[in-house]
């Protein structure tokens, strides 16, 4: 029998509900500042959400849509890599400002990770600085192990290159850790990884094709606030979702 040894986080959608207002939000910000009117909506930012990764957003609405104003193929890569710095510092100023609220149950969740003597990674593409805002401002009180983000892999969600590296680095098999996921792209990196995997849901992902996750739920659920609702798995479920209940599930 296996022993869960480890929980492999990713942040976005998951620790806090970045998308809609947090990073939809500083992109249109850093457009603006660099003089474009391009002006990203809710749905149509979710249809960008398919694309892993921020600078291969911009770069595909280039390709595709094109900006307000032109940008020659010479000069649209490094024009993003500035608009995606600019951005990125809109977005950690936000967070280090608690001005996005972490999801329901995360913070107790990621505690009783902690007590249970677990290790706790971060798996995320997001920039190393958001990674870092989220891991010592937000949750100061949790000890993370290992915080992986950004270009430490070459490739993106949905290849399992970082949830390869996570269990690489903890020196643990794939049976010995879960990952929690909010996206399908998420979902299948940690699967191509060989890693049982807990979704938690959001406005932007409820309705992905999320069947490949183990368990999947609305969210964690706080004992004194939002509870979630069970959406795949025969667990018992009273809103409130803990990790010994994870690890007691993945274990067998």
């Amino acid at each position: 029998m296996p022993s869960i040894r480890a929980v492999f986080s990713d942040i976005d959608g998951v620790i806090i509900d970045t998308e809609r207002d947090g990073h939809r939000v500083s992109f249109n910000l850093a457009f603006k500042e660099f003089g474009f009117t391009n002006e990203w909506s809710v749905d149509y930012y979710h249809e960008l959400l398919q694309v892993a990764g921020g600078k291969e957003r911009m770069k595909h609405h280039w390709q595709t849509k094109g900006f307000s104003k032109p940008v020659a193929e010479e000069e649209i890569d490094e024009l993003i890599k500035a608009m995606h710095k600019r951005k990125t510092a809109i977005f950690v100023d936000l967070i280090e400002r608690l001005k996005l609220p972490l999801r329901p149950g995360v913070h107790w969740f990621m505690k009783e990770a902690m007590q249970a003597g677990l290790k706790i990674a971060v798996c995320t593409t997001s920039n190393e600085r958001v990674a870092k805002a989220v891991t010592e401002k937000a949750l100061p009180d949790v000890k993370f192990d290992l915080v992986l983000a950004g270009d430490v892999v070459r490739k993106k969600k949905l290849d399992p290159e970082i949830y390869n590296l996570a269990l690489s680095k903890t020196g643990l098999k794939p049976d010995e850790a879960f990952v929690v996921e909010d996206s399908r792209n998420g979902v299948l990196a940690a699967k191509g990884a060989g890693l049982p995997v807990l979704v938690t849901t959001n406005g932007y992902t409820e309705k992905e094709d999320l069947s490949a996750g183990d368990i999947i739920v609305t969210t964690l659920g706080d004992s004194d606030g939002e509870k979630g609702q069970l959406r795949k798995r025969d667990l018992k479920f009273d809103g409130v979702l803990h990790v010994g209940q994870v690890v007691s599930y993945f274990a067998k």
